[in-house]
């Protein structure tokens, strides 16, 4: 048993890591203290207006550990690790860690190259690569590098150079102008790295250099009559002008910064970023935190402030925030460290700088204020039309719908779905496809039968196993039963859902979905009568939603089949042609057509296709006896 006025004792006064748990052995809190012995004794201390947040994470601790560091900084560090890896439920945290696109100029290689990178573990010791962003749009990246590369006709491959030097042809971004083939020492070592140092002063943002050059190239090329060259190169100026537009200068100074603020109410905060390179704004993103409750803004920028660059492989030399957040020299240090040069924190109190980073507040708080206003009518569409429902059957709440169709061609290839819904929302997770084994005509009820008595069964059978193993936390896509059972359809398929529950003893609410003779959904079937629904609400169009995709995923599934079939029935009927011949087959001419309308040379041209194998297949498709077959039997 664990005696937290004991441990407490124990504490040391040391830096480190404490970690706190709750009864289930659940790590809800990470935090770092400069001092263990005073920080986690703070906790347990009757502290007025400390906040209900954290008095209510108190309430929850169980044990607490602790890992002593040699100083703040590896606290810090650590502290990060930690709540990265078990993102604890008190904990704020960086909503949706994204990962966002970088260029990256590979300068640790003698003949470097310009890549996309999202690589948020690149920036190693070792890496002596130089990064530019973050940029917000992938394509913008993707269309930056293919104009450099067509600028400088820099190599993209991945070739050990110069150790390959010459052992293969060039590639085909040689032959088209797209790279000088270093590969095949076209170019020296020197020339090549002048054309880096070009590239670097592009991505830095100096375009008048390369604009002269290209305008002077046009020129030359339009006097020489080389039409085609002008065109080349006046295409080339006018991205180069694009891109040199789009930049917005906003200081004077050319440094790399990024200025930060927020916004948050009570609930939900929203951390607003302007990405800042030399000088020029390239982009700005809004990242939401969660577990913000009771925290104020300064502890909620410090949370991000260290999350977020925790994992950036580019660091700028400034980061400029709303208003002063605790331990700025310690974060200067491990930012600084991580960089491999210095890195101030800034709080701008007057100027443009200010201007700046209330421009970004401004921002922050538009963005809440639009997503709440987002979230709100998502859940009128979600929660709301699921509270619809539930009114209109009378049912005190639901939270998990799970809707089955059938489908099948004049009994061909029987198969059902099964699509669930939950909090209004598809959980594609949980979608199921079901081949059927006991009916091979076209009866939809006994189809309907045997999927729902599967899917019962079978989750039954999970539930049982966790019983036995005491798993009360994990579930089976089918241990989850659901609230409301939909069905594609009125009386007949409500009566095969209720018929299967009666003998398996379950008590679920069967709701069918009924269809006018336009094939859309007019009303509900529950308790032996129609209901009528408003078709302009919510609920009715959430319905016809859960419908729709039903359907679609059964047609889905029984297309796919009907796919198989036919390659099996035509092509295995063949003799000397088995699965690896079939495959070998498909692969090479795609469709039973083009094999069917391939000559015997060509057929040969197939690696696994002897030419006797050949002339059969050939015969095959070609004997009169044969023309008649059903590219679809069983």
């Amino acid at each position: 048993m664990f005696d937290i006025a004991e441990e407490l004792k124990k504490l040391p006064n040391s830096p480190g890591v404490y970690i706190m748990h709750d009864r289930n052995d659940t790590i809800i809190y990470v935090g770092k203290a400069v001092n263990l012995h005073s920080r986690v004794r703070s906790y347990f201390r009757k502290i007025v207006g400390r906040g209900p947040q954290i008095d209510r994470m108190v309430e929850q601790i169980a044990r607490f550990e602790y890992i002593v560091t040699d100083s703040e900084l590896e606290a810090l560090v650590l502290e990060n690790n930690l709540i990265k890896e078990h993102s604890p439920k008190y904990n704020t945290m960086l909503k949706d860690d994204k990962t966002y696109p970088y260029i990256k100029v590979t300068l640790g290689e003698d003949y470097p190259r310009i890549l996309f990178s999202r690589d948020m573990d690149s920036r190693k010791k070792n890496d002596r690569s130089k990064y530019f962003g973050p940029y917000t749009s992938a394509a913008a990246v993707k269309d930056t590098i293919e104009l450099m590369n067509k600028l400088y006709q820099l190599r993209t491959c991945n070739r050990k150079l110069p150790k390959d030097i010459g052992l293969d042809r060039p590639c085909l971004n040689y032959h088209i102008k797209q790279c000088l083939a270093p590969c095949q020492d076209y170019i020296s070592k020197e020339e090549y790295r002048e054309r880096v140092e070009q590239a670097l002063d592009f991505l830095n943002g100096n375009y008048k250099p390369i604009l002269k050059e290209l305008e002077q190239k046009m020129q030359e090329a339009s006097e020489q009559l080389a039409y085609e060259e002008a065109i080349r190169y006046r295409d080339l100026y006018n991205s180069v002008k694009s891109v040199a537009q789009k930049q917005k200068i906003t200081d004077s100074d050319g440094e790399d910064k990024d200025i930060i603020a927020l916004a948050q109410d009570e609930h939900d905060a929203v951390v607003q970023v302007f990405f800042v390179r030399g000088g020029k704004l390239i982009g700005r993103e809004h990242f939401y935190m969660t577990h913000v409750s009771g925290y104020d803004s300064a502890q909620i920028l410090l949370d991000f402030v260290k999350q977020f660059y925790a994992g950036t492989p580019f660091l700028p030399r400034e980061l400029m925030l709303q208003e002063e957040i605790g331990d700025i020299d310690i974060l200067e240090k491990w930012l600084s460290t991580r960089k491999g040069s210095r890195v101030y924190i800034r709080i701008p109190k007057k100027g443009s700088k200010e201007k700046l980073v209330e421009l970004a507040m401004q921002n922050a708080k538009l963005v809440l204020s639009q997503d709440k206003e987002r979230m709100k009518r998502e859940e009128g569409r979600t929660i709301g039309a699921v509270r619809e429902i539930a009114k209109l059957l009378d049912l005190e709440t639901i939270h998990r719908m799970e809707a089955f169709d059938i489908s099948n061609i004049s009994g061909f290839a029987n198969v059902g779905s099964m699509v669930v819904y939950e909090k209004g929302k598809p959980k594609r997770s949980d979608y199921r496809k079901f081949k059927i084994q006991s009916v091979s005509g076209p009866d939809d009820y006994a189809c309907m039968k045997e999927v729902l008595t599967r899917r019962f069964v079978h989750g039954m059978e999970e539930r049982a196993e966790l019983d036995r193993k005491e798993l009360d936390k994990e579930f089976g896509s089918f241990t989850k039963f659901p609230d409301l059972l939909l069905m594609d359809g009125g009386k007949g398929q409500v009566n095969i859902a209720l018929q299967v529950l009666e003998e398996l003893k379950i008590d679920i609410p069967v709701c069918g979905m009924v269809k006018d003779d336009n094939h859309r959904t007019r009303g509900l079937y529950y308790h032996n009568q129609e209901i009528p629904i408003d078709v302009r609400s919510e609920g009715f169009k959430l319905i016809t939603r859960i419908q729709d995709e039903a359907h679609r995923f059964a047609i889905e599934y029984h297309r796919s089949l009907r796919s198989k079939a036919q390659v099996k029935s035509v092509l295995d009927e063949i003799p000397g042609v088995g699965p690896a011949r079939r495959k070998a087959l498909m692969r090479h001419f795609k469709s039973i057509e083009e094999i069917k309308n391939a000559e015997v040379e060509q057929l040969c041209g197939v690696p696994e296709i002897p030419e006797h194998i050949a002339e059969q297949i050939f015969e095959f498709f070609h004997d009169s006896s044969q023309t008649n077959f059903s590219p679809m039997r069983d």
